[in-house]
């Protein structure tokens, strides 16, 4: 247990100084509002696309095909739950203020945070499995999460589901996965070093914002959201995999994923779909500190299955 504070402790003070460069480039005004929308679609739209197809360029075992595919169900099942409680159970006046709260209690900060803790804990697999609920968080994102932003089923579409970033750097991640395709060393490389911008730009962002905001969250509904985030969410996932038989390095990894704060995704959606930026940027900031007391005994609880 100790170990497992240790571990998620040290990662959350890299994320906090990341932030705090975004802060200060704010009170500076070395970045401004304009810049922080073009990050966005860069994060967006090209460095995660890289970090998906990068996890999956590995040679093809079957067990790992096996693992892969409880991950997929378990992370759908652990999704459509969220997604009915935080209907049910999020509520508020302010329009802007419920979809960001409800957009926060169902997208974990899988990418940022979790995926080191799995690499550190569980090794390559931790980062092969933690992909694996990392397309499923981009597919639920621009499907579910363009939903609930924009506040209309009108901005969906058939095409918009299977044509963006999440999609179809999985579908090619799959692919070269199964088919056992590596991608010359000429490309892979360039995919690597923009993998490695998914932590600093996404953080630098929630900084910028949190210069603008104040680390006190207001209303019931706040308090609902966070508690789904940090307890119930990882606790559904270890209910999920219980009742499955699954443990090991498969319910580790995807209890890493469930249990991780606000998706830094709250702040560049409420950018981009007109949420509440403030309120986002502090929910960020607020479930990463308190992720620190809740991510170990999750975690700890989920090595136990």
């Amino acid at each position: 247990m100790l170990e497992n504070i240790l571990t998620v402790g040290n990662y959350v003070l890299i994320l906090f100084v990341l932030i705090a460069v975004g802060f200060v480039c704010n009170k500076t005004k070395i970045l401004t509002n304009a810049a922080l929308k073009e990050m966005t679609n860069f994060v967006l739209y090209i460095v995660t696309p890289c970090v998906i197809i990068n996890s999956y360029q590995r040679e093809f075992d079957i067990t790992m095909l096996r693992g892969l595919l409880i991950t997929i169900a378990a992370s759908v099942l652990s999704f459509a739950i969220n997604i009915v409680l935080a209907h049910l159970l999020v509520k508020d006046k302010d329009n802007k203020r419920e979809k960001t709260l409800r957009f926060g209690a169902v997208f974990s900060n899988c990418g940022y945070m979790s995926l080191p803790l799995q690499e550190a804990m569980l090794g390559e697999a931790g980062v092969f499995y933690g992909a694996t609920y990392i397309a499923i968080f981009q597919i639920m994102l621009w499907t579910y999460g363009v939903i609930v932003m924009s506040g209309s089923v009108k901005n969906i579409s058939l095409k918009k589901i299977f044509v963006n970033p999440g999609v179809l750097s999985t579908a090619v991640g799959i692919v070269l996965y199964v088919f056992s395709v590596s991608i010359p060393f000429t490309v892979l490389e360039p995919i690597k070093y923009l993998a490695a911008l998914n932590t600093p730009i996404p953080m630098v962002i929630v900084g910028y914002y949190l210069a603008q905001a104040s680390l006190r969250l207001k209303g019931a509904s706040a308090y609902v959201s966070l508690v789904l985030r940090l307890v119930v969410s990882p606790l559904i996932m270890i209910a999920i995999l219980l009742v499955f038989g699954i443990s090991g390095d498969i319910a580790i990894a995807c209890t890493i994923a469930a249990s991780a704060p606000v998706a830094a995704a709250t702040t560049m959606f409420s950018e981009k779909f007109d949420g509440d930026t403030t309120l986002s940027a502090t929910f960020v900031s607020i479930t990463t500190i308190l992720s620190i007391i809740t991510m170990p005994l999750v975690v700890a609880l989920s090595a136990m299955i």
